[in-house]
């Protein structure tokens, strides 16, 4: 199974920090939580350590992905707890080992659905991307949130949704639902890190950035 290559490790944003440190990238990703490319960064160095230890057992091609990314999102909310303490045994031993030992508890410990169950797909949305866009489905109003999940995550288009709406009381008309939808991503968008817009939102800008750039950011 072949390791998928991520194209934000070209982007401006992300190869800028190849020379910090991956201690000072931690530190920086928990002091500006507003920022996303020091979460990046972190993820485009170790992307393949990581999809190296989740692609054995057996699995799907979709639920390895799947199983990535859970991975990452857990290596990300594990990251941002991290006290004075574990950084100082971060900086002793090495990030590597630590995000080795995150995977490592992912792959013991994950209930990994039937493969037709997942709707998750890794060449749409990079496992970062996925963690802030979590996050921002989290702050929108709930009626919102559900109607971009029905569209986006179930392919219900608006008629199907208006009906499910009205027999919970939402009386919305299909063009409600459209307008509410249109509202939601762009409440969504703006919920996101600026940065990680102009990272993954940008594709103009992403693939001019590839093509100025040979190599992608490694460890």
């Amino acid at each position: 199974m072949q390791i998928p290559q991520f194209d934000e490790a070209y982007h401006p944003l992300v190869t800028s920090l190849s020379n910090h440190s991956d201690l000072d990238l931690v530190k920086l990703f928990q002091y500006y939580p507003e920022e996303g490319k020091y979460f990046v960064a972190i993820f485009c160095r170790y992307s393949s350590t990581v999809y190296t230890l989740v692609k054995y057992g057996g699995r799907s091609p979709t639920q390895t992905d799947y199983l990535f990314a859970i991975t990452w999102r857990h290596i990300y909310y594990e990251m941002m707890s991290l006290e004075v303490e574990d950084l100082m045994a971060i900086d002793t031993t090495s990030l590597q080992s630590w995000i080795i030992n995150m995977t490592a508890n992912c792959v013991n410990q994950a209930d990994i659905p039937a493969a037709e169950a997942i709707k998750y797909s890794v060449t749409h949305a990079s496992p970062p991307l996925w963690c802030y866009l979590e996050q921002a489905l989290d702050k929108l109003p709930p009626i919102s949130r559900l109607i971009v999940l029905l569209s986006q995550t179930y392919h219900w288009n608006e008629v199907q949704i208006s009906s499910l709406l009205q027999t919970e009381g939402e009386n919305l008309s299909p063009s409600q639902v459209e307008e509410e939808l249109r509202r939601g991503y762009q409440l969504l968008q703006a919920g996101l890190p600026i940065d990680i817009q102009q990272i993954y939102l940008d594709v103009n800008g992403l693939a001019t950035a590839k093509a100025s750039q040979n190599q992608p950011v490694h460890s």
